[in-house]
């Protein structure tokens, strides 16, 4: 039986086999009730030393940097692009970021720039185009 067709990227990561973590400065009821709704299950907020809390989320789920892809828009985000095997950002980061970056989104940040990391990784595992058919069913 097919899958119900799912259009919210956290998803399509998970379903594709991709487990997205979230890791940011800010720290709300909000988001935290936005990232719960999403099944996103690792989460660390309020920190701006994200390099210790990435790599605490890696151990756990016992992946290395050259296993994980990363999106960042300032310089608190420049440790994990540095070292994941993927670094994206979108059009509206800090100039040292985009530089940084292997690419940076069409999408600014908050206009669909996840949406588009999202799709990225999905293509680059090989997943993309059999969610898409699911989607279309």
């Amino acid at each position: 039986m097919p899958q119900p067709a799912l259009n919210l990227p956290p998803e399509l990561l998970q379903r594709g086999g991709i487990t997205p973590a979230v890791i940011s400065g800010r720290d709300s009821e909000p988001l935290r009730l936005r990232l719960q709704a999403l099944g996103i299950a690792h989460v660390q907020l309020g920190t701006d030393n994200k390099r210790p809390a990435a790599e605490q989320i890696l151990a756990t789920m016992g992946l290395s940097w050259q296993e994980a892809a990363a999106m960042g828009d300032d310089w608190p985000d420049l440790a994990l692009m540095q070292r994941a095997a993927l670094a994206c950002a979108p059009p509206n980061a800090h100039l040292e970021v985009r530089a940084l970056a292997h690419h940076v989104t069409q999408a600014a940040g908050g206009a669909g720039a996840v949406r588009e990391f999202c799709d990225l990784l999905l293509v680059a595992s090989g997943k993309y185009a059999c969610l898409l058919r699911e989607a279309a069913a």
